[in-house]
């Protein structure tokens, strides 16, 4: 449903910190599940906890971790999405000590010197680093080594359910330390390195209140669903603190994926309600049903269930959820809602997922803004828009053209304390008034509603003064059959260096290609984009295509990294 005008806003949890935020989802949902996941991801069993085991475990946890020392120093978390990177997260937080999240696909020698700027005194992992365990050990300085999904790894470590049960030993006898710390949400309570998709991450500094604000504020927009599967690294805010912290806050169970290979298995099995995404993935969703469809000839009666589901939809009858019953099968049948944020997402896949009864709510991020900026509302969308700024936050757009296009700027409790060690170039983003300059361009409509153009970064400066975002040229070259993946850039050429052209490198999807009979690729996108060129402004047009034989370097959050792209044309 689409109102398209306002309506009320939802109710929201507040909390002050993350020890308030574990108690009262203790107290509002004491035998719901909380966290779920598998040991093994072929069990057929699932295993969950309820809010109120996690909260004596995160108390327990909270409890040791004190008396180990852990309050005031910085803690390394380096693991994949699980119970104990959560228990670890939360409990950090409500003992004062600051944590750092880390990548666990970083190179052994990054995260040693990550470890190491950030002088972490503890590092907690995940058993799935295991062959860079050792290199850690002689490349920092960290003291105190603690695993958090199994047993340790090496003589000395410790295991998190050993904490978890001495704790609860303290705590039994009346060691209260867990409680009496009076909390400040108002310092560094985090340190989130940036993966960066043009370069070098800087680290950046958030509090509770940045974190805890951002959703409290951000869930007066948009409404969640009972039970949600997450599939989002935890070392990004987008993961830790929407997946983890606006979830928890609101009662919704969590389970945890095995993997992405285990993920269409799982969607059947556990059956989410929502979920929440990076547009690779909706990628990825919609082209796998539309290449299941045409397998098995279904592809004819998917647009024509779409046709009458779209008559019926005007005359106020809804069968979305019967007519593409099959569909929602693939999903586990009760999928409402995807929140897909990260990256841009084509307005086309957001289309086709309304049109079969799912909604995808987009919206905006920055990991500076911890992350949320935006989004979209559960029954008020606008095509093409990221949303409307969360409550308690001011967006301003900074030296805006003709169009009202300009960089985005945003002010409020959300945004970031500042870069870590970094005053200069925190002083370069934040100025003077508080706004911190994401560096995106966008526009903003007469009802305040979000809209980006592209990346500061990315934009292309021709001699003759016009601009040219590379992000719109990818939205529409991503329309044609067969794109899996494609940027855009301004060629580089050493013989001659003041020519000027776009170019559209493209990842093809060679098998479907393959399978409509496409013999010369080239050509086929050639012929193709010519085509889009006619649907865009001259400047705009591209005059070279180049064809990939693999995908494009990603980091780990699936954003497809641009500074390793050979740009040469000659």
């Amino acid at each position: 449903m689409n109102r398209k005008k306002a309506y009320p806003l939802y109710e929201t949890t507040v909390f002050r910190d993350f020890r308030v935020m574990v108690e009262q989802s203790a107290q509002n949902f004491p035998d719901k599940p909380a966290i779920s996941y598998k040991l093994n991801p072929r069990d057929k069993e699932t295993q969950s906890v309820t809010y109120l085991q996690a909260k004596n475990d995160i108390r327990d946890l909270g409890t040791e971790e004190i008396a180990l020392g852990l309050r005031d120093k910085k803690v390394a978390i380096v693991g994949g999405a699980s119970c104990g990177w959560v228990y670890t997260c939360f409990s950090l937080m409500a003992v004062g000590a600051v944590t750092v999240p880390l990548d666990k696909e970083m190179p052994a020698p990054d995260l040693a010197a990550t470890i190491e700027r950030a002088s972490c005194y503890a590092i907690f992992y995940g058993a799935e680093i295991a062959g860079k365990l050792d290199y850690l050990k002689q490349n920092t300085k960290a003291e105190l080594y603690v695993c958090m999904n199994g047993d340790p790894l090496a003589e000395g470590d410790l295991a998190l359910a050993s904490l978890i049960e001495a704790g609860g030993k303290k705590f039994a006898d009346g060691d209260n330390s867990y409680y009496d710390y009076e909390i400040d949400p108002d310092r560094l309570a985090t340190i989130v390195f940036t993966s960066g998709t043009t370069g070098k991450g800087k680290g950046v500094m958030l509090s509770q209140t940045n974190i805890v604000t951002d959703m409290t504020q951000g869930m007066y927009l948009f409404d969640i669903t009972r039970k949600t599967l997450n599939v989002l690294p935890p070392h990004h805010t987008f993961g830790s603190t929407v997946n983890y912290v606006g979830h928890y806050a609101q009662g919704c169970e969590i389970y945890i994926t095995s993997g992405i290979k285990y993920l269409l298995n799982e969607l059947k099995e556990q059956q989410p309600t929502h979920l929440v995404l990076v547009p690779l993935f909706v990628e990825t969703l919609y082209r796998r049903i539309w290449a299941t469809a045409e397998k098995t000839g279904a592809d004819k009666k998917l647009k024509m269930g779409m046709k009458i589901s779209k008559a019926l939809r005007k005359v106020g009858i809804d069968k979305r959820r019967s007519i593409f019953a099959q569909v929602h099968e693939t999903f586990g049948g009760k999928l409402e809602m995807i929140i897909c944020g990260g990256a841009a997402l084509n307005q086309d896949i957001i289309d086709f997922f309304d049109a079969i009864g799912i909604t995808v709510l987009n919206g905006y991020g920055i990991t500076e803004c911890a992350p949320l900026v935006s989004c979209n509302r559960n029954e008020w969308q606008k095509n093409g828009s990221v949303g409307l700024p969360i409550i308690g936050e001011e967006v301003r757009i900074f030296e805006p053209d003709q169009n009202g296009e300009g960089e985005i700027c945003v002010k409020g409790p959300n945004v970031m304390m500042g870069y870590y060690e970094e005053p200069e170039a925190t002083a370069a983003v934040i100025d003077s008034d508080g706004f911190f300059h994401t560096g995106d361009y966008g526009k903003l409509d007469d009802e305040g509603w979000l809209y980006i153009t592209g990346r500061k970064k990315n934009l292309i400066i021709f001699s003759n003064g016009k601009n040219v975002y590379p992000e719109e040229i990818e939205t529409e070259i991503s329309r044609i059959r067969g794109v899996l993946e494609v940027v855009v850039y301004a060629g580089e050429s050493k013989k001659n260096p003041e020519k000027e052209v776009i170019v559209a490198e493209i990842f093809p999807d060679y098998e479907q290609l393959k399978n409509d009979g496409v013999v010369d690729v080239k050509e086929y996108f050639d012929e193709h984009v010519k085509i889009a060129n006619t649907h865009m402004a001259p400047y705009k047009k591209v005059g070279l295509v180049k064809i990939r034989k693999e995908e494009f370097i990603k980091n780990t959050s699936r954003k497809i990294t641009r500074f390793n792209i050979d740009k040469s044309i000659d």
